[in-house]
């Protein structure tokens, strides 16, 4: 069977095939008394509030589970509205705002709607790889920019100037980021789309770790900058929704019935069920569980990264947001007599039954220099991963 060209072009995603590496020796080491730890999946350990689950129970005793508007329902869109005013201070429209079936289905709408076979978009490297998956499904070529440390893994405005071609049609950009947990100082963001207006070009930004900010110079959405921004957010990881598939996207006001044609046809709507289980999330009680978990994941990242840098693996730059750990692996893969990240990355679920991920996925600079450690786990696993990593590497 002959197989399409597009889906040739879209790589393995590397995190997935050492998570099924993972879950076959944790089923062998099961009763050991060092079972798997595992730090290299993105998922929060907690799920959804009691307010949120009985939501969802009440839609399915009510029989509230037939499709809804292809933009969302319009209760939810007003209650994201409201939680920009409240949480930022942007005054977002709900006619603005778009539901999805996750970030994904948000990535993939809005590089369909705005990319054209041939077309670049600008991106930095490290970055999230299926975010430059969408790119290439879309017929479109991600360019991966080099950044380094001192830059905070984000791209600079002067990169952008440099970079831009022309084919270049924008870039697309995340903060909090995946794999750093590092965020674009908002006054460089607005440089950067600048210099994107004043190419005629789209500044697309996931910001589906924006609530999981822990720095208040950090913590602002791009909405605030301008109304041509393109924002992507989800209920996966502030709202510990993952499974649930939901996510949204803000547009400009213009683009809105074409993401609605694109939408109605290709998804018909997000999952009902999801969306009134949503609609919870915004209440008071609620929020208050978030911003509880949301210091949790502090309390961690404040533990967890300088035992890394202790142990030699050392992180660049302490993450603003998210809960994700960027751990140079040189020295540990020295010590433990393995090349590079994706060696380590091994040495340490054999040796130590701990999952973590290797640099392979989120670029081609440098990548074998480096691990994803994933703080999204418990305190208990997090300080016991530390105490398997000492004795390995001591």
């Amino acid at each position: 069977m002959r197989v399409s060209a597009r889906a040739q072009r879209i790589e393995p995603f590397y995190v997935m095939e050492v998570a099924k590496a993972a879950q076959t020796l944790a089923h062998a080491v099961a009763g050991s008394a060092e079972p798997m730890i595992f730090l290299n999946i993105g998922e929060p350990d907690f799920t959804a509030p009691p307010a949120v689950a009985e939501a969802a129970t009440r839609a399915i005793a009510d029989g509230s589970t037939q499709y809804t508007q292809a933009l969302g329902m319009p209760a939810l869109r007003e209650r994201i509205s409201g939680w920009y005013a409240e949480r930022f201070g942007v005054q977002v429209p709900a006619r603005r705002i778009v539901v999805t079936a996750g970030a994904s289905a948000a990535l993939q709408l809005a590089c369909l709607a705005l990319i054209e076979a041939g077309d670049e978009m600008l991106m930095p490297d490290p970055s999230y790889p299926c975010n430059r998956h969408f790119v290439s499904a879309a017929e479109g070529t991600a360019i991966l920019i080099p950044t380094t440390a001192q830059e905070r893994y984000q791209l600079s405005s002067d990169k952008v100037r440099a970079a831009w071609g022309k084919k270049t049609r924008g870039v697309l950009l995340a903060s909090p980021s995946n794999p750093t947990g590092t965020s674009i100082a908002p006054e460089e963001l607005r440089r950067i789309h600048e210099v994107v207006q004043a190419h005629g070009g789209i500044t697309l930004i996931d910001e589906i770790y924006l609530g999981l900010s822990y720095e208040e110079q950090f913590g602002h959405t791009a909405l605030a900058i301008a109304d041509d921004i393109i924002s992507i957010n989800s209920f996966s990881k502030y709202f510990n929704m993952t499974g649930w598939r939901l996510g949204w996207m803000v547009v400009p006001e213009q683009l809105v019935p074409v993401i609605e044609r694109l939408a109605q046809n290709l998804f018909i709507c997000a999952s009902t069920i999801a969306q009134h289980a949503a609609l919870a999330c915004f209440e008071p009680e609620s929020i208050a569980e978030y911003e509880r978990r949301r210091a949790a994941f502090k309390a961690r990242r404040d533990y967890f990264i300088p035992e890394l840098q202790q142990l030699g693996l050392h992180v660049p730059v302490m993450p603003d947001g998210a809960f994700y750990a960027w751990a140079d692996g040189t020295q540990a893969a020295t010590r433990l007599g393995v090349q590079g990240s994706w060696d380590l990355a091994y040495a340490l679920m054999d040796r130590a039954h701990l999952a973590v991920t290797p640099g392979r996925d989120f670029g081609t600079h440098e990548p074998e220099r480096f691990l994803r450690f994933s703080t999204a786990s418990s305190m208990d696993h997090l300080q016991e991963a530390v105490r398997r990593l000492r004795a390995l590497l001591a």
